[in-house]
């Protein structure tokens, strides 16, 4: 190509690149406004920009812009293909595998009825097709079941917009719609990639069906296993390792080239490769959110538009003029509106669910939307359909789409909701309120100490119940590095193999053991923290002095960017006792800091199968019952309420307890002196830990505020003390203390 062509080829591919991305923006944008799903208005900026609009009003416009040159529309198109792998690369890491555990049989139900009544209309209505219609007429039933299949599937992205949109993303009915979707589409796209594989081989038989099926169970099967660590492996090695600038993406996009490619390499289409590794990557533990947003960025600000508006300029409306092609499209609105609600409409009356919430599935999952397109977009390209087969199926999904979000408005709409429902959606509200949900990696600092030993167990018990990944750094001489840190993992493990049995305990445990040094400034935190860890526990000793704490703890401290915890072993938790259930105190005063405080004292003791006690200390001027008023007159300073009632601040914390089956009470006590009323509950319960939130004050190394000064120098139990409160650091000490 001489160079002046090359030129004028890539000025025109900047254009349609520019013009498919402000119409199709603009058009999603209008479409959004009237609560319409923006991908919809992407599609039909293809539409409006090809032979259906422009091309019939302008025609030289249309043939200037997109030129019908095939080295011209090969750009775009190797754009589109990259969108389209993207595309799935996204749907599988917003695939929440655990919405489908919570939902169970009810989303299986609908999901196989869903699939099999449409699948099956779909195939009677190909078989009932003239052979004029069909671009292969000896491959009746090779489209024939993809038609079916295409018509089976639901849009996951459509469903979880408008769900989720609508308020009803956590409530029952919604968390079904949305796992039948999950399910729908992982289905989908299997039996979707092993037709494609057998339409490369241009007829069905029975040796390519067995490979195609055998090669894709392989695949699945690798993956789920030895895959899904590989995949978490090499995401943290990349983000622990690298220090140029995104390298996590990069490593995101290898990972599905290469999937992509295994699955190409074994019959099977490069679409189910993309969208496996998307959900080994959305399960990995460390996908933070901002590292999501980053890809997401891409692919929904450049990839999408161009796919789908591709999908548009490949859309002829004028072709719906001729009868027999209208009577198609109509058909297949039909059919595969008629049985994809019948089909989930059935599925969860089967399942148990009642009319209305049946109805409610139904209408939730006859949606179709990109799924459709990007199926007969694959379709088109293996030559299963032609250009106005194409046209009509693009129709269908629009029509379908468009027609989903007031139908499911009007059918939640008419749901009540149940008792137990509402307690659940309480539960999850609490917990969404808090810390630990967002802590996708945990470090922990620790020796050999009684502190650092039980640091070591709080750890273990954390990382078992929630599941994190955590490093451990172990700080001991070098002499005496061996037996210390092989004692460190054991405790580790030990203590995540009771905190979370019911998660696999310590065999899902992802433990990093690393024997440090103990050096000035504590250079191996700041090296660490830069990997993105959500919370430090620092085990140390000597830890204190009186009221202050050493500056080893300061030092560590300064050295993190994020929450963290400072473990203090006192009484029997000095003798190496570690393995009894935790009798946990956590003073509670309604601010964000002491709520922190609680939800680690609540998982601690969910952990170790311990207990809570929630103490609210009121002030000598609280509003209190008039006997108890007259009590303080003649010498009692200190009044107990045990078990209070109608009281906030205590009664979120035994409603978070108690949603993680936590034995918990409440205490409130009436002290002039917080510390006091807190050292006199430390007797009387014979509390063995004390957690408590504080919060650094500035221009100190290391300072918490006086209750905590004088906790930290009187109180004869453990002592945790949580600091996430991100206004405020400590700053690096000067000296020592």
């Amino acid at each position: 190509m001489h160079p002046s062509d090359l030129g004028a080829s890539a000025a025109i591919f900047l254009s349609q690149i520019v013009v498919l991305l402000l119409t199709g923006r603009l058009l999603g944008e209008l479409l959004s406004r009237w609560g319409q799903p923006p991908v919809m208005g992407q599609l039909l900026a293809g539409i409006v920009l090809g032979p259906s609009v422009l091309g019939h009003i302008f025609p030289g416009a249309e043939l200037a812009l997109f030129p019908p040159s095939v080295q011209q529309r090969a750009m775009l198109t190797a754009v589109g293909q990259l969108g389209v792998l993207l595309l799935l690369l996204l749907t599988g890491m917003e695939t929440d595998l655990s919405v489908m555990r919570n939902s169970g049989r009810a989303a299986l139900s609908v999901s196989l009825t869903g699939i099999a009544v449409p699948f099956l209309f779909g195939l009677v209505a190909i078989e009932l097709l003239p052979a004029s219609m069909l671009v292969k007429p000896g491959e009746r039933l090779l489209l024939g079941l993809f038609i079916g299949t295409a018509l089976s599937v639901s849009s996951v992205k459509i469903v979880a917009t408008v769900v989720r949109e609508l308020g009803f993303i956590r409530r029952t009915v919604g968390q079904i719609i949305l796992a039948a979707a999950i399910m729908d589409d992982a289905l989908g796209w299997i039996v979707v990639s092993v037709l494609l594989g057998l339409a490369e081989l241009g007829h069905i038989d029975v040796g390519g069906v067995l490979r195609s099926v055998l090669g894709t169970l392989a695949f699945l099967t690798f993956s789920i296993t030895v895959g899904r660590r590989l995949v978490f492996h090499v995401i943290r090695w990349t983000n622990d390792h690298f220090v140029s600038e995104l390298p996590v993406i990069t490593a995101i996009l290898v990972i599905m080239g290469v999937m992509a490619l295994a699955t190409e390499a074994i019959g099977v289409q490069t679409v189910l490769g993309a969208f496996v590794a998307g959900i080994l990557i959305g399960e990995s533990p460390i996908l933070t959110r901002h590292i999501e947003e980053q890809l997401r960025g891409l692919i929904v600000a450049l990839f999408m538009p161009v796919f789908f508006g591709l999908a548009g300029l490949g859309t002829d409306v004028a072709s719906l003029a001729r009868p027999n092609m209208l009577l198609l499209t109509i058909g297949l609105i039909a059919v595969a509106s008629v049985g994809k609600f019948s089909g989930a409409t059935l599925g969860g009356r089967l399942a148990g669910l009642t009319g209305a919430e049946s109805l409610a599935v139904g209408c939730g999952m006859n949606a179709r939307g990109s799924t459709e397109v990007i199926i007969a977009s694959i379709g088109l390209s293996m030559g299963l359909i032609d250009e106005s087969f194409f046209t009509a199926i693009v129709v269908m999904a629009l029509v379908t789409t468009l027609v989903m979000p007031p139908m499911l408005r009007w059918a939640l709409q008419r749901l009540p909701m149940r008792p137990e429902e509402a307690a659940r959606l309480e539960r999850e509200a609490l917990e969404a309120r808090g810390f630990l949900s967002g802590v996708e990696r945990l470090l922990l600092a620790a020796d050999s100490s009684p502190s650092g030993q039980l640091a070591s167990r709080l750890a273990g018990l954390i990382a078992g119940v929630r599941r994190i990944p955590t490093t451990a750094l172990h700080f001991e001489r070098a002499a005496a590095e061996g037996t210390a840190a092989e004692h460190t993992t054991a405790v580790i493990r030990e203590a995540a193999e009771s905190g979370g049995a019911e998660n696999g305990g310590a065999e899902r445990l992802d433990l990093t053991l690393r024997v440090e040094e103990p050096q000035p400034g504590d250079d191996a935190i700041r090296s660490e923290d830069r990997k993105g860890y959500g919370l430090l526990l620092i085990g140390r000793e000597p830890a204190s002095r009186g009221s202050r704490f050493h500056r080893s703890i300061a030092q560590s401290a300064a050295g993190f960017s994020g929450p963290f915890a400072i473990v203090l072993a006192r009484r029997e938790h000095r003798s190496g006792r570690l393995r009894a259930p935790l009798k946990i105190l956590v003073p509670v005063s309604g601010t964000s800091i002491s709520r922190r405080g609680a939800e680690l004292a609540v998982a601690l003791a969910q952990g170790s199968h311990g207990s809570v006690t929630a103490l609210h200390i009121e002030g000598r001027n609280a509003r209190r019952p008039l006997h108890k008023r007259l009590g303080s007159l003649f010498g009692r300073q200190d009044e107990v309420d045990e078990e209070p009632s109608n009281n906030p601040i205590t009664d979120e914390i035994v409603q978070l307890a108690r949603a993680y089956s936590v034995n918990v009470q409440s205490t409130v006590r009436s002290h002039r002196e917080a510390q006091t009323a807190i050292l006199r509950e430390i007797s009387a319960g014979r509390h063995d830990v004390l957690v408590m939130g504080v919060s650094p004050r500035p221009g100190d190394p290391l300072n918490f505020g006086d209750v905590a000064s004088v906790l930290l120098e009187r109180a004869e139990c453990s002592l945790v003390f949580l600091a996430a409160d991100p206004a405020a650091k400590p700053e690096p000490p000067g000296g020592s203390t």
